[in-house]
Order: C-alpha cells, then sequence, then structure tokens
C-alpha cells in the first residue's frame, strides 16, 4: 500500500473516494440515506482561515482509505484536526497505521504535535487508537429527526423580529450577523475558529456552501430595540434526503428567553415545507452540552450513537 496526497477541492478526488467512503457510511449509519457526492465534496474543501490535507491510502490503483485534516492558520497552531476513513474491504490490512503515521509526518513537517481524528464511536475505534498511542477525548452525540410528519413548534419571544434567508445574508445585517457569528467559540472538526468575523467572512462561507453544491438555510433574531441580530440558527440543505443541523447561537443578553427553541423550530418548518426532498435532519452535540441536547428533544430529535474525537501525538 501507498500513500497519495490529494487535492480535496479537486473534482478528481470526489470521484475516486466516492465508492470506499459511500460504502463506509452505509455500513456505519444503515438507517440513513446513501451518502451524496455533495455531502463528501463539501466534507473534503477547504474552508475559510484553514488549509486542508487530504492524505490516501491506495491498495494498487484502488483507495483504500484517507484522513483528511483541517489545519486552522489563526489558532491552534499545534493541532490537526480532521477524519480517518478506512474502506470496509480494506480493513485489518494495515491501512489505518499507515494513515495515522503519514498524518503524523504531515503535521511534524508543518510543526505541529496534537492530532485529532474524528472516528464512529466503538471498542474498536477505540482499541485502534489505543493501539496507535491515542486515546478518546470527547463524544459527540448524533441526533436525529424524521422532518416528515414531525410536530415541531415553540413558543414565540416578544420584542424580537424573526427573518430568514437562503440565498445570502441581507446587506442590511451582514455585519450584525457577522458580530453575532463572532460570539461563536466551539471547536469543529476542520474549521478555523471564528475570531472576528467580517461581512466579507459571511460572504465567504456562503460561497464555500455554494461550491459544495449546498443551500445554507438561516433564520435570526433582531432584537426591536437595537436593530442588531441577537441569536441566529444554520442548516446545511443538498439534493439529498438528508439535512445537516449547523449552528444555534443565542447571545449571552438574550438568553433563557426560548429564542433557541423557535429559532430552530422555524428553521425545520421552513426547510420542511420549502424542500420535500429531506426527510431527516442530524445534528451532532457535544455528550456534556446539556442545554443543547435537551433543546434537541424538546424538537422532537432522537439520539442514534455518536461520533468520537481521537487525540493523538504527532
Amino acid at each position: 500500500m501507498e500513500i497519495r496526497t490529494l487535492d480535496g477541492d479537486d473534482q478528481a478526488t470526489v470521484r475516486a473516494l466516492f465508492p470506499g467512503f459511500a460504502e463506509t457510511m452505509r455500513v456505519a449509519l444503515p438507517d440513513d440515506p446513501p451518502a451524496s457526492e455533495d455531502l463528501m465534496a463539501r466534507l473534503l474543501q477547504k474552508r475559510r482561515g484553514t488549509d486542508r490535507v487530504v492524505l490516501a491510502v491506495y491498495d494498487g490503483a484502488e483507495p483504500a482509505g484517507y484522513v483528511k485534516l483541517g489545519l486552522d492558520l489563526s489558532a491552534t497552531l499545534d493541532t490537526g484536526h480532521g477524519s480517518l476513513w478506512v474502506f470496509p474491504g480494506f480493513r485489518r490490512r494495515g491501512a489505518g497505521r499507515l494513515l495515522v503515521d503519514a498524518a503524523r509526518e504531515e503535521l511534524a513537517a508543518r510543526g505541529r504535535t496534537r492530532l485529532l481524528v474524528d472516528a464512529p464511536h466503538t471498542a474498536e475505534a477505540d482499541a485502534f487508537a489505543e493501539s496507535a498511542g491515542g486515546k478518546r477525548i470527547v463524544v459527540n452525540v448524533r441526533n436525529r429527526l424524521k422532518l416528515k410528519g414531525a410536530a415541531i413548534a415553540a413558543e414565540a419571544v416578544a420584542g424580537y423580529r424573526f427573518v430568514r434567508w437562503n440565498d445570502g445574508c441581507p446587506d442590511d445585517l451582514v455585519d450584525s450577523y457577522a458580530k453575532a457569528w463572532s460570539e461563536l467559540d466551539v471547536p469543529i472538526n476542520g474549521q478555523a475558529r471564528v475570531g472576528q468575523a467580517t461581512a466579507a467572512d459571511v460572504r465567504e462561507r456562503e460561497a464555500e456552501a455554494e461550491r459544495a453544491r449546498h443551500r445554507c438555510y438561516v433564520t435570526a433574531a433582531v432584537d426591536e430595540a437595537t436593530g442588531e441580530i441577537a441569536g441566529y440558527c444554520t442548516m446545511f440543505v443538498r439534493d439529498s434526503p438528508m439535512a445537516d443541523a449547523g449552528e444555534v447561537l443565542v447571545l449571552p443578553a438574550h438568553r433563557r428567553k426560548g429564542l433557541a427553541a423557535q429559532l430552530k423550530a422555524e428553521l425545520l418548518s421552513w426547510v420542511a415545507g420549502t424542500e420535500p426532498q429531506v426527510l431527516l435532519v442530524q445534528a451532532w452535540n457535544d455528550e456534556t452540552n446539556s442545554a443543547v441536547l435537551a433543546l434537541n428533544r424538546k424538537l422532537g430529535f432522537s439520539s442514534t450513537g455518536g461520533w468520537a474525537t481521537y487525540e493523538v501525538s504527532a
């Protein structure tokens, strides 16, 4: 087997890796709709403020798996965070260890010492990480909502004007939206921390989604007293039966009023009425984030396993 460096923004990379990726997803998540090339393109593409590394292990002419790493260029400069996939037909043949070693070498060459890898949380994954000198540091719970026929409702919150868009943030709100987005301080696999976002950053993120053929739906609550965005909720939709819940953020001064529930309920109802092909919505939440887990339960989501993040010294 050999390691090859690929370009995650090249459609040829998506086409080469997609059959193995789709089979892996089918085995790991048998109750899900089939994975799409658009999903893989979104996962592999370079994001705002990051460098992207895609290393694939090949058995002859056939890819056996890959590791995708996102390198934040503004913070956490010692870390590479991504996902490792060994395709089902190539397991227990050393492909995973080759990918870990290749990722370590790549990070070391860039002066980084910490490798974070996400994978389905199983006893086998725990054992593999331990054998590679790693450890599990967090589990993200996977929550799913069957959108068709779901009873989605939340109490209306007074004092706010609710707006929504799926074709780019309105120009008169983009600065306020960027300011609110800047308050997000949750590390996301392969993405840069937000920092002090600007309107240009918002437009860059919208363009990223469009390049991967995803539509970004957003609902936002505007404080009627100030005209500023007090909270927002996002969802990424593609031509697939499954959509991905994004961020839910309410600024500290506006919390404990029910805004998060109303924002997410309105977003789910909007997508259900606009995108008839969407039957499932999935959300990933840190198992220790009790507030978000409770919000999702309130809206009808149910937990269906999880993915773990493993730390391996580079």
